[in-house]
């Protein structure tokens, strides 16, 4: 059982973040399991209110008072430099050290994939992105910057501590599903960065002779997502890498809607958030699909040690989607609310 505060900061953030948030809530108050929640309004309205992102001891509160963190999305037109949007979710991310980006490639129906001949036993893998290193650190610069001598440098910042606790994470997860890992990097061209991974992969493999181990560059697990996604169980890599290779992932299980994320670290505060962003131009109409957001909410649940919670939601979006009662960008017709009103059907059914 987790040690874990059971409760919750809400942040629905900008744009269908809100709309997505509220609808996960939704789920959330529906399994009557005596998690507190509180909500707060850190997002473009504050930050153009206040011109503040985070308040000052915000981290501190949420450390101290708090066992996850169900967050919608940031990012609005009218910030075009999409600051409070870096303050925000960066710093959550880093300043929290949630070094663990958790993405699950599920696909439910056949229907969704655009991989023809896939199913769903062939596109059930678990993506773990190393996420507080790598290029997102933000170390560089620019040199004569506007002129035809620019120079523009970023920095590829990793560390054996840093890669060698996401290859943990990795393991173990594979020792908990199908043990089978693959590491994805790019070795034979940045061999200082990533053959540390390598080198890192290679030892710690004498500690889990029960997984299955291969490594593969980047542009072939690439290719390989898409021929052969059986191939995959747990797949673990860098930032940059892992942020590509989950949106990938993402389509080729029906797309960024369905999508559910974690930024963990294990035994503290997580993230937990859909991984589309705030899709501005379809705010506020009611379209947006809250299915990600909902899936979130039950990596969260699993997080604060309620996997019965989270396997009752996951089940009841599988139904969901299966029976097709799903919003547009699935093929369906359902409103945001009125997609999450089914999920909440299934959930009464199961009772």
């Amino acid at each position: 059982m987790s040690t874990l505060p059971r409760r919750v900061a809400i942040v629905p953030g900008d744009g269908i973040g809100q709309e997505v948030t509220r609808e996960a809530a939704r789920v959330l108050s529906a399994l009557d399991l005596s998690i507190a929640t509180e909500t707060f309004d850190w997002g473009a309205d504050r930050y153009l209110r206040t011109r503040e992102t985070l308040p000052a001891g915000a981290l501190d509160d949420l450390r101290e008072r708090f066992g996850a963190i169900l967050f919608g999305a940031v990012g609005d037109p009218r910030i075009p430099d999409g600051i409070h949007a870096k303050e925000i979710l960066l710093a959550l991310r880093f300043e929290l050290d949630l070094y663990i980006n958790l993405r699950p490639v599920l696909l439910y129906d056949e229907r969704l994939t655009p991989l023809k001949g896939k199913g769903p036993r062939d596109i059930d893998m678990m993506v773990l992105r190393e996420n507080t290193e790598g290029l997102y650190v933000g170390f560089g610069g620019n040199f004569k910057q506007g002129t035809p001598d620019e120079v523009a440098i970023n920095e590829d910042l990793n560390t054996r501590k840093g890669v060698d606790r996401i290859l943990r994470a990795a393991f173990e997860c594979a020792r908990g599903r199908r043990k089978r890992l693959c590491m994805s990097d790019k070795a034979n061209a940045l061999p200082y960065a990533h053959g540390l991974w390598r080198r890192a992969f290679a030892a710690m493999q004498r500690e889990f002779p029960d997984v299955k181990c291969e490594a593969l560059y980047v542009d072939v697990a690439a290719m390989e997502m898409v021929r052969a996604p059986e191939r995959f169980d747990v797949l673990v890599t860098s930032n940059l890498f892992g942020d590509i290779l989950t949106d990938l992932g993402a389509v080729i299980a029906g797309g960024l809607g369905l999508a559910a994320s974690g930024n963990i670290h294990p035994g503290r505060v997580s993230l937990f958030e859909p991984v589309h962003g705030s899709a501005p131009d379809i705010a506020g109409k009611g379209v947006a699909n809250p299915l990600g957001a909902i899936r979130s909410l039950a990596l969260l649940l699993d997080h604060l040690g309620e996997p019965q919670a989270a396997a009752r939601v996951e089940a009841a979006v599988r139904r969901t989607v299966l029976a097709g009662q799903v919003t547009r960008d699935l093929g369906g017709a359902l409103s945001t609310t009125a997609c999450t009103d089914h999920v909440l059907d299934g959930l009464r059914q199961e009772v």
